[in-house]
């Protein structure tokens, strides 16, 4: 086990009678305290990323567990492209609920791509360096660990402080704070695209996602040379039996570093993906060729294929599949929905998966529950993980719902509220129509968890937009007519408001922990700068 939880962690006394017995004298060679051991011993919640993978693993799997008992647990995430963000949302949730339970981190390629990789700002087409996506999934646990480091420092001054004025209460509860600290370390949902290559590029790009610490790995069935956001036109889907053996890679990956229980995502772009790159080879009538195979648009020929001609025998005639001058191949129209269900069949009974994604382009609580509902019917064990997008335009896509739910009951008419874009104007924020949308908006996680299978709910790229929004919002301000007011009352005050950690950004980035360190090892020799003349005692909480 590892230190993960109070349950599998050592406790403060323990850890105390370990040393003692080693040292009796209470110091080790070099005349280092014990306490201070124990207490860096303590901080280091994790010593290696594999251990947390394989932590992690067992987290999502309990938490699995729990919503098959009760799919109102489901769980939840925002996509973070720095490790600061990870750790502010974690240090927010922690905060909020007093618990990270239920709490995930997802990693998006495509915001890897946007903002992550050394060419630029790169659509989400796997142009970036594979590199790039361990790169941040390690950085992401390394911002969570040292979040553990600097809550639990906190902690053991409180300890100090106790002893000092000989408070012996104080001394129990501040052990007892220590004993019972919750990690920020939660699991990640890792994008590896669409591995970025063969099945053999996929299982070594696996393995270096793994290591950095990613206990799930979340796998789209696309053509890694041609892939597209699952919110863009152009998307090129593989034959079943690729995607498979993408699908074993990852296993194989977790198996290889011992995290038995990883978790693996197999995604479907088929709704809204019109194209495959080849035609599979079918060896028996009803196999997941011949199933991939009866989608595919043909054009009649009369008689004999031409030479150098493709042929498919469909009806008892020769037909040739409808083709782009660039040789990708036609899908039948509206055929995306039945191509999604066997997607899903084929990658959980046959690949492996232990969660579906349906890429979908509007939220639609009814849709995927009936995508879900004819799923279970082959899969029984069938849940979903869903991208509440921000490709959505949610506030247009739920006005127009509750419109059309209202006509069709009768209780309003068409004339009374306009369809299209007007719909999103802010004159329909305060009516009825309005109100009911944003109701919807406030429940629709919990709605599409319990209705429609989805165990995880997440938004793939909040803080792209939410970067976005804040710089505007405080440079308009600040480059406007308020400038220093604008800081203050858009940033500062609030931090201080909410108790958000970071308005003292000299603690959140281990000013403290620097000073307990120098401490340990220098005593009054330690050059600290936490000293009276450190300006974030201007932030000493009341």
């Amino acid at each position: 086990m590892t230190d993960m939880t109070p349950q599998s962690r050592k406790t403060y006394a323990e850890r105390r009678a370990s040393l003692a017995s080693r040292f009796p004298k209470g110091e080790a060679p070099g005349g280092i305290g014990i306490d201070d051991i124990l207490q860096l011993q303590m901080q280091n919640t994790y010593n290696t990323h594999l251990d947390i993978a394989r932590d992690m693993a067992r987290v999502m799997r309990a938490d699995m567990a729990a919503y098959d008992a009760d799919p109102e647990h489901f769980t939840q995430s925002l996509g973070c492209w720095s490790g600061f963000h990870a750790q502010q949302m974690i240090r927010s949730v922690k905060r909020l609920r007093g618990t990270t339970k239920g709490a995930y981190v997802y990693l998006s390629g495509w915001m890897v791509a946007g903002l992550r990789n050394r060419w630029g700002h790169l659509p989400d087409q796997s142009m970036h360096e594979k590199t790039a996506v361990a790169d941040l999934i390690e950085e992401i646990y390394v911002s969570l660990r040292q979040a553990d480091e600097v809550e639990l420092n906190d902690l053991f001054r409180a300890l100090d402080k106790a002893r000092e004025s000989g408070d012996a209460n104080a001394e129990r509860a501040a052990v007892t704070a220590i004993d019972s600290f919750e990690s920020h370390v939660v699991p990640i949902i890792a994008d590896i695209d669409a591995g970025f290559g063969n099945e053999h590029a996929t299982y070594l790009l696996a393995k270096e996602l793994i290591k950095a610490g990613a206990c799930c790995l979340q796998i789209e069935n696309q053509v890694s040379d041609a892939k597209q956001c699952g919110h863009q036109d152009g998307k090129v889907t593989v034959p079943r039996e690729d995607f498979i053996e993408k699908l074993r890679a990852c296993r194989m990956a977790f198996e290889e570093l011992g995290v038995t229980e990883g978790v693996i995502v197999a995604r479907t772009d088929s709704l809204g993906a019109g194209l495959t790159q080849k035609l599979p080879v079918s060896q028996q009538n009803g196999d997941h060729a011949a199933e991939y195979l009866k989608w595919i648009e043909t054009e009649s020929i009369n008689g004999q294929p031409d030479e150098g001609e493709i042929a498919m025998w469909r009806d008892g005639g020769w037909a040739k599949p409808a083709r782009l001058p660039n040789g990708l191949v036609r899908f039948k129209p509206d055929t995306g929905r039945a191509r999604v269900i066997e997607d899903c069949v084929a990658s959980l009974n046959d690949g492996g998966a232990d969660l579906i994604w349906i890429e979908t382009d509007t939220p639609n609580v009814a849709e995927i529950a009936g995508m879900v509902d004819e799923i279970r019917q082959k899969a029984p064990q069938a849940k979903l993980v869903y991208n509440n997008s921000p490709s959505f335009n949610w506030t247009l896509n739920l006005r127009r719902q509750v419109r059309e739910d209202w006509i069709g009951e009768g209780r309003i008419a068409e004339t009374d509220y306009p369809d299209g874009t007007q719909l999103m104007k802010a004159d329909f924020d305060d009516t009825d129509l309005g109100r009911e949308a944003d109701a919807r908006l406030k429940r629709f996680q919990y709605d599409i968890s319990t209705k429609a299978g989805v165990f995880h709910n997440l938004i793939t790229l909040p803080t792209f937009h939410l970067t976005a929004k804040s710089v505007d919002e405080l440079s308009r301000g600040y480059f406007g007519e308020d400038r220093m007011l604008a800081y203050v009352a858009t940033v500062q005050r609030e931090e201080i408001r909410r108790g958000i950690s970071a308005v003292k950004h000299q603690h959140e980035v281990g000013s403290d922990l620097g000073d307990t360190f120098k401490e340990m090892v220098g005593g009054d020799r330690a050059l600290k700068a936490g000293g009276h003349a450190n300006t974030m005692n201007q932030f000493a909480a009341e």
